[in-house]
């Protein structure tokens, strides 16, 4: 009896712990098995290295792409910017030739951000670049120049809109910033309707990745956490609808994870930590994630703007990024004449230099196995298809020697990357010591390449 008793608790226990570990995994929209998956995104993650752009009417103000929202503008005030708007030195071509050469295999465009400005011919709006004194699709040049460049097509679309008329208040809204009283919102938001907005963005959606060929990426952004009260949230978008909507249209598509579907696995195809310390990257080693950052504290043109990361710190973002398995997308944003700012040209010149010796250590890269320790001062990326690891030295010291533990028996070569000039080195009980040449390589980190035994 007392076994008997014992093994029903048994089986119940049983029972329990397996519907508690299925309810602990997220439902799947789409069912793609995982080396599916993979192989759709090998691309990407082989890619590494990518360019935002930002680019729209508040590159007129020259003062934040938020500007509308940071001096609670209303589109009254905000038109003086569609009247004038005429980048007479347009020219994606140019854009798509430094996006290249700084080592970069993939852009993405804002073709639409907060505001509402479309910078494509959308048949659902009024709002749009070929209305203003650009009388151009924007959109469609750049497609067509970044594509002839051999660079992978990725859309940004926000999901915010602060023109159009059905769009209801969020505690972002321009005109919730001086009076955020709940009576507030209920007079801004009275005649409002979501669910037309809903039926805008699934237009647009369809028009943006219908009518310019092959999109490679989708960028969508953002939605607030669950625990915002005055936020926008999946339902708000029609988000389950709209990424069904978006594989059909285009079903390799690659889509970020700010559509607030994080109740499902594949609610997004991959993670995107914005503005964050190299160190924080370290923690999404394992993941599938893009880091997005910018030369500066803004997004769009900001001419005032002085804080700007040095070619050692965008360095460090890339290499810190493929070091722990992630990509980096790096924002460029262009003046309302159409060019990109000389401060952009003169990092994005330094990157190319830089990548054009070194990019072997970036591209089809990863985090190196846990078998091979990380000296100080020193990343490491590795390549496992050609079985190279990279050392990417932060701290060169010409004529010293670099210590590798438990490296003994693993190596069969060692170069600098930079120009293959071999590198001496001996072996010491289970390490390896390397012989730095004896004159600094000429750039910012220099890399060692390993060949692997």
């Amino acid at each position: 009896m007392n076994y008997f008793r014992k093994g029903i608790i048994l089986f119940i226990c049983v029972v329990a712990l397996t519907g508690f570990v299925g309810a602990q995994q997220k439902p799947s929209i789409f069912n793609e098995p995982a080396t599916a998956k993979q192989e759709r995104m090998k691309w990407w993650t082989d890619a590494r290295f990518g360019m935002f752009i930002h680019w729209g009417l508040y590159s007129l103000g020259a003062r934040h792409e938020w500007l509308k929202h940071n001096e609670h503008m209303t589109n009254e005030e905000y038109q003086k910017y569609f009247d004038i708007f005429s980048p007479d030195h347009f020219d994606p071509k140019k854009w798509a030739a430094q996006a290249k050469a700084s080592g970069m295999k993939y852009a993405v465009l804002t073709t639409k951000h907060h505001d509402g400005f479309c910078l494509f011919d959308s048949k659902f709006t009024d709002y749009k670049a070929t209305n203003t004194p650009a009388k151009r699709d924007l959109v469609k040049e750049y497609v067509e120049a970044f594509r002839s460049q051999g660079l992978k097509i990725g859309f940004y679309y926000s999901l915010l809109d602060w023109h159009h008329p059905d769009y209801t208040m969020d505690d972002v809204h321009p005109l919730v910033q001086v009076d955020t009283s709940r009576a507030n919102y209920e007079r801004l938001n009275k005649g409002r309707d979501m669910k037309k907005y809903r039926e805008y963005l699934k237009n647009q959606i369809t028009e943006l990745l219908t009518n310019y060929g092959k999109i490679d990426i989708l960028w969508l952004d953002w939605t607030w956490g669950k625990e915002d009260k005055r936020g926008k949230h999946a339902e708000d978008w029609g988000a389950l609808e709209l990424i069904k909507l978006a594989k059909k249209l285009q079903p390799g598509i690659i889509i970020n994870n700010r559509l607030g579907l994080d109740d499902y696995a594949d609610g997004g195809d991959f993670v995107t930590p914005e503005q964050v310390s190299p160190k924080e990257l370290e923690s999404y080693k394992g993941k599938t994630w893009e880091t997005c950052q910018t030369f500066s504290g803004s997004w769009g043109y900001y001419r005032d703007e002085t804080t700007w990361k040095t070619h050692r710190q965008l360095l460090d973002l890339l290499i810190t990024s493929v070091a722990n398995g992630g990509n980096l997308i790096l924002n460029v944003g262009p003046t309302a004449r159409g060019e990109f700012d000389y401060r952009a040209i003169n990092e994005l010149d330094s990157l190319s230099y830089w990548m054009h010796a070194n990019n072997r250590a970036i591209y089809d890269c990863t985090f190196a196995p846990g078998s091979f320790s990380q000296p100080e001062n020193t990343r490491l990326t590795y390549n496992a298809a050609t079985k190279r690891l990279y050392i990417h030295l932060y701290n060169f010291i010409a004529g010293s020697s670099l210590t590798l533990p438990g490296y003994a028996g693993k190596i069969k070569y060692a170069q600098l990357l930079n120009d293959e000039s071999e590198i001496l080195y001996k072996t010491e009980g289970n390490d390896i010591v390397l012989k730095m040449p004896g004159v600094r390589p000429p750039y910012e980190i220099p890399v060692i390449e390993l060949m692997l035994q």
